[in-house]
């Protein structure tokens, strides 16, 4: 079963509020859930990367494991062409001119490390927040680092944007692979450094990661909801390093899962303590 009818499959048989929040480039849904209810409330956001795509099997378990405190939004596969195309390849591409393009841009090389959209733009680094001063940022597609047009350019990127005005989270989180580390910040205040700083130890002593620094990284989704909306907002690297890219071992699975399982469960009680 691929990624997407895995998250589709689940997003039917939730029976909770739900919603599509928008389509990809190749038309694909863009499936939101929620848990619990009233505040704080939550936005979690997983696979923005295609071949993080494990990730979107964590936000099932997580969303099975419900939170402490309020509600959450799960949004599991906010890239699914491109975790298609690290999953399967050029197969996963109907289209016969994509297919060419990305043929092109990518000649030979699998796509199995393929992080970008369908149009071979980085969704991460898509987003109004410093957009395009990036120390790895690019101006042409490819699987990785193209920063797109404009700030949200995409279809993807901006229907999370969309999504993110509509609801007004407390907090956001956002997961990734690799690397056991946590990023919370984007040029907050004092006050809010100190209040962030603090969940985000929240974070490390659920999940056993370590606190960490992204310099010279901007346009992501956790620094747009950071400089817009002045929230908490984490990026949380999940996975050992030792499991290589994609992570879809039985061993990678069972490490993602066993460190982040509580994570939100987590963090929902810290929040209401913070805010």
């Amino acid at each position: 079963m691929d990624i997407y009818k895995r998250i589709a499959d689940f997003y039917d048989g939730v029976n909770a509020e739900k919603r599509i929040i928008g389509n990809s480039l190749f038309g694909r849904k863009l499936f939101a859930v929620k848990v619990g209810d009233g505040a704080p409330v939550g936005i979690a956001q997983y696979a923005i990367h295609g071949r993080e795509f494990i990730t979107a099997r964590l936000a099932i378990e997580q969303y099975k494991k419900g939170i402490k405190k309020g509600s959450c939004w799960f949004v599991p596969l906010v890239n699914p062409d491109g975790a298609l195309l690290s999953e399967k390849g050029l197969d996963s591409v109907t289209d016969e001119r994509a297919a060419a393009f990305l043929k092109s841009i990518h000649k030979d090389k699998p796509f199995s490390l393929w992080k970008a959209n369908g149009r071979g733009v980085d969704l991460n680094v898509n987003f109004d927040a410093d957009w395009g001063n990036g120390v790895k940022n690019v101006r042409f597609a490819g699987a990785e680092n193209y920063i797109g047009n404009e700030p949200f350019s995409e279809l993807e990127a901006l229907a999370l944007k969309e999504f993110t005005e509509q609801i007004r989270p407390d907090y956001t989180v956002s997961y990734h692979t690799k690397g056991e580390e946590i990023y919370w910040q984007f040029h907050q205040s004092p006050a809010a450094l100190e209040r962030d700083r603090r969940l985000a130890e929240s974070l490390a002593r659920a999940t056993g990661y370590s606190l960490a620094q992204a310099k010279g990284s901007v346009g992501g989704y956790k620094d747009w909801c950071i400089k817009k909306w002045a929230i908490p907002a984490f990026t949380i690297e999940a996975g050992a390093e030792r499991f290589s890219h994609p992570i879809v071992s039985k061993d990678g699975w069972q490490n993602v899962l066993a460190h982040n399982l509580n994570a939100l469960y987590v963090l929902s009680g810290e929040i209401e303590n913070r805010l």
